[in-house]
């Protein structure tokens, strides 16, 4: 048998280096022809998954005249806010522009704050102003569709969460804008003698737990980035985009706010730990604007800032004109609506020890600037720990773990090993919250209604979960005598849910703007915390009162009591009476001829009205009284989980054989927020084809790689 000439001129360790050769080429050969292989099978389902996404709406990037990509919808708010008394009501004007040449519907999913009472909707379209009106959901999504087909231009907004909506505006012409104002009133947060406002602008994006459903929501009516699950059936709805300014159009995404506060106090003290602010005392009031500031590079609209953060507002009484007690008027429509405030004194009994269990988010959407900050804010409340108290650190993201297998005594081997233990806390993975409640709550099974020790937990996340709902109803179900205690992180944290968690868990909320916000908020939770509670609190109106909340929570230190009644006339007594933890009895009386004059009452206690129809529905396992609360937000002319605003110019504007392309407008990425966080749309190129078209290629280039190699060792 003759061999090739190519292998007579080897030497024998050349011979056996070729046939090592040989061996790893067909060994790359396979594992590539497999890869390749495998790579087809998946080509059908993620064609299929792009396929069904791709009639969202996505975030069309244009270049004109072969300029840097630009938006082709871009956006900018005005927030313009009155506060007077407990209630601030702000006119919420955007604009959006289309600088395409194409017509758009543009679809925008944005926060409002949780106790938000949306009651007003105008559309500007040139010189014309069309007042929307609310409508039951379902004819309000017809009325818009079919103005939207007939190409008149329209506008509508839904409540997704009590503090998420959405936005639509069709038939946005090339070249043209439309500007939406929205009308909305919402409560002023007092504790431990400070006032706060928030103004939302921008969101976390939302952890969406659950297997995936089948069927999902209509694709016409969805705009998000994640898909319905068995647990956030409306995850479509609620899970908007999330870009960096350097997606967006020159000057897209920023806002201006301006602020009158008419306190009817004198004012020590006005500060945002939020964004730079300029104050100015005038004859309506105490004048807060955004102060000149350059946050882009080339200082564009230095009076506008990026919608990347909340805005908070914190003013405080001078010494001594703190509000002790306070009562609100209002009478619309014929009837007598009342608010009332009061701040129990200081209590000179001591407090219990504690067992007290914090809880910290590790997941993704911590990662940045979050994760240092909610490190700091669980070491402040090591600091706080006496000696008579017990404690346990938890942390979760897809799971959920405890440092200690029980609370243990807060002495320095503990709390040393603690703060080792926090140092090396990093952010990743999922929000499983429900495990971390049910390992800090746990299963309910003690009910020791007077305890020798009072149980708290602080719960420290920035809230971002879809599934609310489930959680709050996991929260009253292994509660018994605990107290839960929600701190939130970062600068857009889901304030519903920290808030609603806090109430269900008979404790209170606060947050932190960054790391220099750490100081106020948190010594005044933690020395409510440490002070004793008022419990069986009853407020005993004159005559026949529908208040809300019907029954209040219990108190902490420096916590007010507010409460909004209707069918009481401003006049007799209202008597407040409770418990300390000890069982001593406490009072107080206000007279309510001396209620000072408002406006908004009646909306605020239609508020509070419907979210106790759905507290009592969450509670019995049954579905809210839809008539009422339909009927409730009609008559007081408010936005609800079933009905909407919409508005429709009754001008034809679109050409109906003109083309309209739907439009997701995105949020900015939080500041502080890690980029893994971004969620980009997917677009008209489908990019899960192209990632596997890529992958193919580089399957079959080492295929080609290796003949190649075997045609040179064969010369």
């Amino acid at each position: 048998m003759m061999l090739p000439l190519s292998l007579l001129r080897l030497t024998p360790s050349a011979l056996h280096s070729e046939a090592r050769a040989r061996r790893l080429r067909r060994l790359l050969e396979g594992v590539t022809l497999w890869l390749a292989f495998g790579l087809l099978l998946m080509v059908q389902p993620l064609y299929a998954e792009a396929a069904g996404t791709g009639d969202l709406g996505s975030l069309e990037l244009v270049a004109p005249s072969g300029g840097a990509p630009v938006s082709a919808l871009a956006l900018d708010s005005r927030f313009d806010v009155t506060v007077s008394g407990l209630i601030a009501s702000t006119r919420l004007v955007r604009r959006f522009r289309n600088p395409s040449d194409q017509w758009r519907e543009g679809v925008f999913v944005f926060p409002l704050p949780e106790k938000a009472s949306v009651y007003g909707l105008v559309m500007t379209v040139g010189e014309r102003r069309i007042e929307g009106k609310v409508l039951p959901r379902a004819e309000a999504r017809r009325t818009y569709d079919t103005a939207k087909q007939a190409g008149q231009q329209a506008a509508t907004v839904e409540q997704d969460r009590p503090n998420l909506f959405t936005s639509r505006v069709a038939n946005l012409p090339p070249g043209g804008e439309v500007t939406i104002e929205l009308s909305y009133q919402q409560p002023v947060a007092y504790r431990q003698g400070v006032f706060e406002l928030d103004l939302p602008s921008t969101l976390t994006p939302r952890y969406m737990p659950g297997p995936p459903l089948a069927q999902a929501s209509p694709a016409d009516w969805r705009s998000g980035w994640a898909l319905a699950t068995a647990l956030v059936p409306d995850a479509g709805a609620i899970s908007p985009f999330t870009v960096t300014p350097t997606d967006l159009a020159d000057g897209s995404h920023r806002m201006a706010i301006n602020v009158t506060l008419n306190t009817g106090l004198p004012l020590a003290s006005v500060a945002s730990p939020s964004h730079p602010i300029s104050v100015q005392d005038t004859a309506n009031g105490v004048q807060v604007a955004l102060s000149p500031s350059t946050d882009d590079a080339d200082g564009h609209r230095p009076t506008t800032v990026r919608m990347d953060r909340d805005f908070v507002l914190r003013w405080a009484p001078a010494a001594g004109q703190a509000p002790v007690a306070a009562v609100f008027h209002e009478r619309f429509e014929g009837e007598d609506y009342l608010m009332t405030l009061l701040v129990p004194g200081q209590a000179s009994e001591a407090a219990l020890p504690r067992d007290l269990v914090f809880v910290i988010d590790t997941s993704g959407s911590m990662a940045g600037a979050s994760i240092r900050e909610a490190r700091l804010a669980l070491a402040r409340g090591l600091d706080t720990l006496g000696p008579d108290d017990r404690f346990n650190i938890i942390q979760f993201n897809s799971q959920a773990e405890a440092l200690f297998m029980a609370p243990v005594p807060a002495d320095g081997n503990h709390l040393a090993r603690a703060r080792r233990y926090l140092a090396g806390l990093t952010a990743d993975g999922g929000t499983e919250m429900a495990s971390a409640l049910s390992l800090a709550l746990g299963d309910g099974s003690e009910r020791n209604e007077a305890p020798t020790r009072v149980r708290q937990v602080v719960f420290i996340t920035d809230g971002a979960v879809g599934n609310e709902a489930g959680l709050f109803q996991q929260i009253r179900r292994q509660l018994c005598s605990q107290r839960l205690f929600t701190v939130g992180i970062g600068s857009a944290p889901n304030r519903y849910f920290l808030r609603e968690a806090a109430r269900w868990g008979r404790g209170s909320y606060t947050s932190v703007a960054d790391s220099g916000d750490l100081g106020g908020p948190l010594d005044a939770l933690f020395a409510s915390m440490a002070a004793p509670v008022l419990t069986d609190i009853r407020t005993d109106w004159p005559g026949t009162a529908e208040a809300y909340p019907a029954r209040p929570g219990d108190l902490f230190q420096g916590e007010p009591l507010v409460q909004v009644v209707r069918g009481v006339p401003a006049r007799g007594q209202l008597t407040v009476s409770g418990l300390t933890t000890r069982g001593t009895a406490w009072s107080r009386t206000l007279d309510l001829g001396q209620a000072a004059p408002a406006t908004g009452l009646h909306r605020r206690w239609a508020r509070a009205r419907i979210d106790d129809l759905q507290d009592r529905a969450a509670l019995s396992g049954t579905e809210p009284d839809k008539a009422t609360i339909t009927a409730l937000a009609m008559r007081h002319s408010l936005a609800s989980p079933y009905t909407s605003f919409v508005a429709v110019d009754t001008t034809p504007a679109r050409p109906v054989t003109a083309p309209l392309m739907t439009e997701s407008v995105p949020t900015l990425l939080p500041a502080g927020s890690a980029p893994g966080m971004l969620r980009y749309p997917g677009t008209a190129t489908g990019w899960p084809m192209m990632v596997l078209v890529g992958a193919l290629g580089a399957a079959f280039m080492g295929l080609w790689w290796s003949v190649l190699a075997r045609r040179r060792v064969a010369v």
